[in-house]
């Protein structure tokens, strides 16, 4: 079992990725974080931590925060905690996501992630989903790729 992960994340240098555009998370040109209103909180130290603002569109047909709009969260929290290293130098793609839902979600939601290992190519991390009032509503894990960009290494 994931053990809560609310101990503070110290932000990579002097977080410069505070008030980002709608649309870059974390210092990366991403389209469907303005989709989905993803707004990076907090990243560095292997962690990072990913606000999802609610929005109608969202819902499932109880109107609770759909399954799948989850899951996008938690694979952009996890990946962003893949590349906390150095967020801006690197990009992330998805091998494997794995997930389960432990309760539903309504309102904002909050993903917070570290990484567990990372090698020279492949990471591993793993994360959680937390509505605001602090109830579980999902754990994850996952293996992602990183891919450098303009010649960064891992």
């Amino acid at each position: 079992m994931i053990a809560r992960m609310n101990t503070p994340i110290k932000d990579h240098p002097a977080n410069p990725f505070e008030g980002e555009a709608p649309g870059i998370l974390f210092g990366l040109p991403m389209p469907m974080a303005r989709a989905m209103k993803l707004s990076g909180e907090r990243i560095g130290e292997d962690r990072a931590q990913i606000r999802m603002g609610f929005q109608p569109d969202q819902a499932n047909s109880r109107g609770d925060v759909h399954g799948g709009a989850i899951a996008s969260l938690l694979d952009c929290a996890l990946a962003s905690a893949c590349r906390s290293h150095d967020p801006t130098a690197f990009g992330v793609a998805t091998i494997d996501l794995t997930l389960h839902y432990v309760s539903a979600g309504s309102g904002d939601l909050i993903a917070t992630a570290h990484c567990e290992r990372r090698g020279r190519s492949i990471s591993f991390a793993r994360g959680e989903v937390r509505s605001e009032d602090g109830t579980l509503v999902a754990l994850a894990t996952g293996t992602f790729k990183l891919m450098a960009r303009g010649g960064a290494q891992a």
